[in-house]
């Protein structure tokens, strides 16, 4: 027998878009809570808005981080994951990041930023516990996409919470942390060419452009000490102190 439940109403009232994400927010049903719905190719995955992205609980936990967080506790330092746990995680990461998207879709920035931290965490607990260097850098060389997405998320939260300033400071800690991550791995010399580092650098002289921004007290401050003109540092870490 046929199942009758088909959702060609909603997938002709919502076009897909090759070109952007397209996400909204949903009324739960019976007054449960709202879910989010991002259109793809072929359909529309729902998501949850709190814990794991399709509500699942491992083992009780929110989240699979949470459980292996759990069982690092239990059996230390000195494990490493196995082909099950890998092909978890890989599920979680994935769930992590259709959900990230769509937050940001929406300019739900306190929610990019969160999903994006828990995805940076499960990162952190695949270098201490990973089968072998080449399933490291599989999950490591995204770390730079994730840092680009939590850094203009906060950026835009800066904007409309505080100020333009704070907004282009955010942009800078997010580049300094992403050229951390290319020293790291001996790469710095590809940082200025890297695209999502460009990307960043473009929203940043935007905001500038827009809002009439010079350049910040901790930018005032690097120049400063890379020109040596030490009493003008002096004076700048000064007023820094008194913000």
């Amino acid at each position: 027998m046929t199942d009758s439940r088909n959702i060609s109403d909603i997938l002709d009232n919502w076009d897909y878009d090759s070109q952007a994400i397209r996400a909204r927010l949903v009324a739960g049903r019976s007054g449960g809570s709202d879910v989010i719905q991002m259109r793809v190719e072929m359909g529309v995955i729902q998501m949850e808005t709190e814990g794991r992205p399709d509500g699942y609980r491992p083992e009780g936990f929110a989240t699979y981080l949470d459980l292996l967080l759990q069982e690092e506790i239990s059996r230390g330092e000195q494990w490493i994951l196995d082909d099950e746990q890998c092909m978890e995680v890989d599920r979680e990461f994935m769930q992590f990041y259709q959900r990230r998207i769509s937050w940001l879709s929406i300019k739900e920035y306190e929610r990019v930023m969160a999903d994006a931290d828990h995805t940076l965490a499960l990162m952190d607990f695949c270098k201490r516990h990973s089968p072998d260097d080449g399933w490291t850098i599989v999950h490591e060389q995204y770390r730079p996409f994730v840092l680009f997405h939590r850094t203009q998320a906060a950026a835009y939260h800066q904007l409309n919470e505080t100020t333009p300033q704070a907004a282009i400071q955010c942009i800078n800690d997010g580049l300094h942390t992403i050229k951390n991550i290319f020293a790291e791995h001996d790469l710095e010399e590809h940082f200025d060419e890297d695209e999502l580092v460009s990307q960043l650098r473009e929203i940043r002289e935007s905001l500038r452009n827009e809002y009439s921004v010079g350049k910040t007290l901790h930018e005032q401050l690097a120049e400063a000490i890379a020109s040596e003109q030490y009493e003008r540092a002096a004076e700048i870490r000064d007023q820094l102190s008194q913000s």
